[in-house]
Parts: structure tokens; C-alpha cells; sequence
């Protein structure tokens, strides 16, 4: 693994370039020099990407990368608008730095950390997919750090069972916020244990890029096996704390958002179907598959519950 300080973010077309590169024969000695990835199911394949994607890069399954202008330019941010493609605008120059995070609650020792001591954690590429409970997704290749490595600075003590996620709350830069019909500001929450999984991670970039406004900046929580609104954005507080806590979405519509938010298939929203979904950058549906293909990894967490009570 190497640190990716800040200064040293990478432009699209030589973070391509070295991918490729790392395809090659030299890819073992040079993963060990150049790469930020995770272990080695997280990292990516070297096969032909479909048409308006990205070449080389895919996620484990082998499914292409979107690329960046997709990625940046096709957004689900209520804080700023409703309009998926007019979030980055009204976000563009919205404020990020200075940054700070206060993780505290039922831990030993809470701390506040400014967004260079997060940075400063060893950061890592995982290409992940993500899917909306909307029925669209997304490959998306994000630099950032397992969740649970956070926590452990902190020290959470032995009554904590669930970790809680709150977003800046800023209607003067964020005019979605100033929607009253929304209970800002935006919360979401997780088990301790799902928050532990080192599928959990904290990003702070994609693409080599920092994180666009549009896409959360500075550092949003991306859990890949749950629907996208479980991803909150433009985090500054976390909490552990005992009991569950409610989120935006389950305070606004209890009957259409659990808390688990674990994609399944079998249960259909109340509007709409989840049984397929729709790769943005095609027009093609595809099966959606449990826990959004990450089963293997996180389905132990939820033995003996009903999945679909529970979803």
C-alpha cells in the first residue's frame, strides 16, 4: 500500500495509463510501488470495456468502470436539487475545506479530526459497484480507507451497537436544505458490526481525483452491498451510540426505506420493482444480484434474519 497525500492525485488519463500498465507483465513489482488498492477481490480486472465506458478498469465481476464524467455528472444530492444532472452545478464551489469530523459518543476517546488527519490514514482503491434504490448503477473506483480504522482510534466501548452518520447541515451553500419538507440534516446510521466490515469505507476520492462536491467531498461513507442513500455525503459528525437510528429516509417514508437498506431483488419497493437495474451509460437492464454481489462477504451478517422483513 502507499499514502496518496493530497498533492498527489492522480489526472484521469495517466491513472488510466497506469492501470494498463499494471495489467502488463510488470504488474506484481509494480502494484507494490504504484497501486492504492485493497486486497486482492477489490482490485480490478484487465478486460475490454463495453461501449462509452472505460477500458481495462472493471470491478471484480468484470464490469467496466463508468467513467468520470458519468460518475461526476449524474447524481443523487437532495441537499443541493432533486435534479440528478444539475447537482453539480449548484455544488460547484461549495465549501470543503476547512474540514472537520467529530467521532465520539459511546467511545474512550472522542475525537475531532480535520480532513489532512484523515488523509493521512493509508488510503486505498476499491472498485466498487453501486446501486440506487432507484434501479439505476454504477463501477465506481473510489480512493478512501476502511470505516473500521476510524472507529479504532476512538476506542468504542462495549454497549455501542450502532454507528451514526450525520451531513453538514449548510442552506446558505446547500439550497435543497432549505426544502423544509426534508428533516435535515440528512443521518444515517449502521450496525457496529457492518460498520466493522472492511467492505465499509470512507472516501475521499475517485479516479485519483479528490472528491467533486457533487460526489460528497469532502469524505462520504460508501457501504457497497446497500442501496446508495445508505452512502451519506459530506459527513461531520459520527456517533456510536445503543440504539438504531433513524434516518432521513426513514423518518420521511418508514414504509419505502428500512434501515438496513440491504439490496435484494425478491423485495420490490413499493413503487417499483428491484429485480433488475440499469447500468448508467446503457440502456440495458441487468438482474440485480443480492447484496449487490458482495453475498459471499457480508450475508454471515445477516444469518437468521428475514431479509425480506429486514431489507
Amino acid at each position: 500500500m502507499v499514502k496518496i497525500p493530497s498533492s498527489e492525485l492522480t489526472p484521469e488519463p495517466v491513472y488510466l495509463s497506469r492501470r494498463a500498465f499494471l495489467g502488463g507483465a510488470g504488474a506484481l513489482s509494480a502494484a507494490a510501488l504504484l497501486a492504492a488498492c485493497g486486497t486482492e477481490r477489490f482490485v480490478s480486472g484487465t478486460t475490454t470495456a463495453g461501449p462509452g465506458a472505460t477500458a481495462g478498469l472493471t470491478d471484480e465481476l468484470g464490469d467496466p468502470a463508468n467513467s468520470l464524467d458519468q460518475i461526476t455528472n449524474y447524481n443523487n444530492y437532495y441537499e443541493f436539487t432533486t435534479d440528478k444532472e444539475g447537482v453539480a452545478r449548484l455544488a460547484k464551489g461549495f465549501t470543503t475545506s476547512p474540514w472537520e469530523v467529530s467521532v465520539g459518543g459511546l467511545v474512550a476517546q472522542p475525537r475531532t479530526f480535520g480532513f489532512e488527519d484523515l488523509l493521512a490514514l493509508e488510503q486505498e482503491e476499491r472498485i466498487y459497484r453501486l446501486r440506487c434504490v432507484e434501479a439505476w448503477s454504477m463501477v465506481i473506483p473510489w480512493l478512501g480507507f476502511p470505516l473500521s480504522r476510524l472507529l479504532a482510534l476512538v476506542e468504542p466501548r462495549p454497549e455501542a451497537k450502532f454507528v451514526r452518520f450525520e451531513t453538514v447541515y449548510r442552506p446558505e451553500e446547500m439550497p435543497g436544505q432549505r426544502d423544509r419538507h426534508y428533516p435535515w440534516p440528512y443521518v444515517e446510521g449502521l450496525r457496529l458490526d457492518e460498520a466493522m466490515h472492511d467492505l465499509a469505507i470512507v472516501a475521499t476520492g475517485i479516479y485519483g481525483h479528490a472528491l467533486t462536491p457533487q460526489n460528497g467531498a469532502p469524505l462520504r461513507l460508501v457501504v457497497p452491498w446497500k442501496y446508495g442513500f445508505k452512502s451519506i455525503k459530506a459527513i461531520v459528525k459520527i456517533d456510536l451510540v445503543e440504539t438504531m437510528p433513524v434516518s432521513l429516509w426513514m423518518a420521511l417514508a418508514p414504509m419505502e426505506y428500512g434501515f438496513y437498506a440491504n439490496v435484494n431483488p425478491d423485495v420490490t419497493h413499493p413503487r417499483w420493482s428491484q429485480a433488475s437495474e440499469r447500468r448508467i451509460g446503457t440502456r440495458a437492464r441487468r438482474p440485480t444480484l443480492p447484496f449487490n454481489g458482495y453475498a459471499e462477504q457480508v450475508a454471515p451478517l445477516y444469518a437468521g434474519m428475514d431479509l425480506r422483513q429486514h431489507y
